[in-house]
């Protein structure tokens, strides 16, 4: 092949995927249409039998054209996605819950903070941000925000959220006021004091991260800290969203994080120090990967580039959080021992209990979805 050829080639690639582009951006214009269309008729945006047909027709196609059907579906999915995250964004702006309506947003500087600040603004809130970090027009310190607010979110480092919480219940906000913290029981005494003020406070937690759009699929947990008029004004906050809203007490909730935080994280914590403490170069490692040391390693790299500080208040700071590092060591202490004894029966059991209760939780997934 000539150099004439391939470059030939690579233009009628570029017109090609020039081609692909344009279809993309025609698709999303009119995806956005057809969420206006389902607002009006007061349909969900997300219909599952719907994209079933959209991805077996995508497979259809493809085995017609000679293109790997897998390939074509893992497209299809994804623009499925863009086009619900533009119609989920769609339906917030056009309901507008925030209309004529302020907010403030104590650390919107920090990455949840600023999530919150465009979640708010999609909604028609009028926001102001206070944070020492960021630039005017915002107000370094929250109590010199001028005038009052609807909207109270505090999204900073759980020390701070709990001496602004303490702080508020002195002379309690006419607006609701809420939390955004990953544990609840360190902000105990400052929830319940603005509650015994009289303050319109309730408590969230917002299970996904700051680089989040589409909020299909992610919950957000509303905790009831004994205000119900401020829980449910919570809840309709993602009311025009795809969250799934799951409401709890304070406990009930670090009781879980601690397993579904805490453990995640110490999990990954102890595989990447067992890596980098092996005395193996990563290099090395990386020629002789597999498929799961692969994913393992993704998961892993993700965790370790988070707030370590902040990861550590989720572990120290939780009064469950004890109890889910001892369930780990335990697990692990029992594996050694298994491998030691050379008990391979006790190895099977101990994975086919594992696979059992794992099959289990996806059922259930699929169930709440």
């Amino acid at each position: 092949m000539g150099n004439d050829e391939l470059k030939a080639l690579r233009a009628e690639v570029a017109r090609i995927d020039e081609a692909i582009v344009e279809l993309m951006a025609r698709r999303l214009e009119t995806a956005t249409r057809m969420g206006r269309a389902k607002l009006r008729l007061g349909r969900p945006l997300r219909d599952f039998a719907q994209e079933k047909e959209v991805l077996e027709r995508a497979r259809r196609i493809a085995a017609v054209e000679g293109v790997p059907e897998d390939l074509a579906e893992r497209v299809m999915l994804e623009l499925i996605r863009s086009s619900l995250t533009v119609q989920e964004k769609g339906q917030v702006e056009e309901i507008a819950v925030g209309s004529g309506r302020s907010a403030l947003v104590v650390g919107g500087a920090g990455k949840m903070g600023r999530w919150f600040v465009e979640f708010l603004g999609s909604q028609g809130f009028s926001v102001t941000v206070a944070d020492p970090a960021a630039p005017p027009p915002a107000v370094p310190d929250w109590r010199h925000a001028r005038g009052s607010f609807d909207l109270y979110v505090v999204a900073a480092p759980i020390a701070v959220t709990r001496e602004v919480l303490k702080e508020m219940a002195g002379s309690p906000p006419r607006g609701l006021i809420f939390d955004i913290g990953s544990l609840k029981t360190p902000l105990r005494s400052g929830l319940e004091a603005l509650a015994a003020a009289g303050g319109k406070v309730a408590s969230v937690h917002p299970m996904f991260g700051p680089d989040t759009q589409l909020l299909s699929g992610r919950h957000v947990v509303v905790v009831d800290v004994g205000v119900p008029e401020a829980t449910a004004e919570a809840r309709e906050l993602f009311s025009s969203t795809m969250a799934t809203i799951v409401e709890m007490d304070l406990d009930s909730h670090d009781r879980l994080i601690a397993y579904v935080l805490g453990l995640s994280h110490a999990l990954n914590i102890a595989f990447f120090t067992a890596l980098a403490e092996s005395g193996e170069t990563a290099d090395r490692l990386a020629h002789l990967s597999s498929t799961t040391f692969d994913n393992q390693l993704e998961v892993a790299s993700q965790v370790a580039g988070e707030n370590p500080h902040l990861y550590f208040e989720i572990q120290h700071l939780n009064e469950y959080g004890q109890e889910s590092l001892a369930a780990l060591a335990d697990a692990v202490a029992r594996l050694r021992a298994l491998v030691a004894d050379g008990d391979e029966e006790g190895f099977v059991a101990l994975m086919e209990r594992g696979a059992d209760y794992l099959e289990s939780a996806r059922a259930g997934r699929e169930g709440v979805s």
